[in-house]
């Protein structure tokens, strides 16, 4: 996805490009204006204090967590334990495609 077309959603995992976080992945949990976003993990980076970061330095995946999104639109609040599972939930299934990707290519 490139970063000029793609519209950052609530529950959204990104991946961060540049600063001390670089590699870890979060999520969306506010939409600050059309620049920034307020980033969470539920573990080194909770709920209360989030990380605001400007959306030319993150990279959207393809990735909602419907868990995180519905909370965030009932109640306007996340729970950094939902925020874990929702991220574990996205590591592993990107994982499991990674592995099944590997098997295919060890087939040929």
């Amino acid at each position: 996805m490139n970063e000029g077309d793609s519209i950052p959603l609530l529950g959204q995992v990104v991946r961060i490009l540049q600063g001390r976080e670089a590699g870890q992945y979060m999520i969306i949990i506010e939409l600050v204006d059309d620049r920034f976003v307020l980033l969470a993990d539920g573990e080194k980076r909770k709920t209360n204090r989030p990380k605001k970061k400007n959306l030319h330095h993150i990279e959207m995946m393809d990735y909602i967590s419907p868990e995180v999104q519905n909370s965030l639109l009932e109640t306007g609040r996340v729970t950094n334990g939902k925020l874990r599972f929702a991220i574990s939930k996205f590591m592993s299934e990107i994982v499991t495609e990674l592995k099944k990707g590997d098997l295919h290519d060890g087939e040929r």
